[in-house]
């Protein structure tokens, strides 16, 4: 009972909820309560998986004893231990995950680093935006996130949009920087790197991706207009790939964020309400393995 109820939860948070989650546009009006939705699905999955294969190597070895078997006992309260040792299992688990999402972060910040290098040999600070201008003729607009944080311009954006334009370009790009939008993306790029073809890997990196582009929009939008900033948007679409472990302000899902500005905005409420579900989300697996059942 308990690995089916486990494969279930693997079934509908690897599969079924990312396809249905897939450019909602309740979760793009909300777009960093949307992005945490997609991080703890992430995480619930792989809580899901840790305990589906604990279960199946050992199916006799706990037997299921609602929320007490949380807790832990100093001595056996029945012939069969409740799950209390898992949190043995979970820390493990926890920090191989850790791991692996530092790891990815060192490569990430180590090419920010060669970046940021060049930059600041190549570059000239343009004191009036605050950023580095680039002397090349391709328009593009991005940061270098992190401790020392860079926003980057190109001569070609310089001559290719106007002031208002400009100016949404670089908040959006200082949204990022304040936001550590970089960091909600490590999990993320972990998850796709380990889970590539599973659809909550594949379709959770580029949501959440698309999402933190869209929260770094909102940041914007009490300095310039909806439409600046969807002109500035659709005038650097064409600017192509920018350099590893740099935001750039047209880069992903240009289109999608452009309807979205075209759309009047929304209310937040129920704020609350998404966090609880947020919180529970990852705890579920664990329930679902601890609780009595026939």
């Amino acid at each position: 009972m308990t690995l089916a109820l486990l494969g279930l939860h693997l079934a509908v948070t690897g599969v079924l909820l990312p396809r249905r989650l897939a450019g909602s546009a309740r979760l793009q009006a909300r777009p960093a309560l949307g992005a945490a939705l997609w991080l703890a699905l992430m995480t619930s999955f792989t809580v899901a998986l840790v305990l589906t294969g604990h279960h199946a190597v050992e199916p006799a070895a706990h037997e299921p004893a609602g929320l007490i078997g949380l807790l832990p006992h100093l001595e056996p309260t029945g012939p069969v231990l409740p799950h209390t040792h898992d949190w043995w299992l979970l820390a493990t688990a926890g920090a191989v995950l850790a791991a692996l999402v530092a790891a990815v972060g060192v490569r990430a910040g180590r090419a920010r680093r060669r970046h940021r290098a060049v930059l600041d040999v190549v570059a000239v600070r343009d004191r009036r935006w605050g950023a580095l201008v680039l002397e090349h003729a391709h328009p593009t607009v991005y940061c270098l996130p992190g401790r020392r944080s860079r926003v980057v311009l190109s001569r070609g954006a310089l001559r290719l949009l106007d002031e208002r334009q400009l100016a949404a370009a670089v908040a959006h790009e200082h949204g990022h920087i304040r936001g550590r939008h970089h960091l909600f993306r490590l999990p993320a790029d972990t998850f796709a790197l380990l889970f590539g073809p599973l659809p909550l890997a594949r379709l959770g990196r580029a949501e959440v991706a698309l999402l933190l582009e869209m929260a770094a929009d909102d940041a914007v939008l009490a300095k310039v207009s909806r439409g600046e900033l969807a002109s500035a948007l659709c005038a650097l679409a064409t600017s192509g790939a920018t350099p590893d472990g740099t935001l750039a302000v047209a880069s992903t899902g240009v289109l999608a964020r452009v309807r979205r500005l075209a759309r009047p905005g929304t209310g937040r409420r129920r704020r609350l309400a998404w966090w609880l579900g947020l919180l529970t989300l990852p705890a579920l697996p664990y329930l679902l393995a601890c609780a009595p059942h026939p």
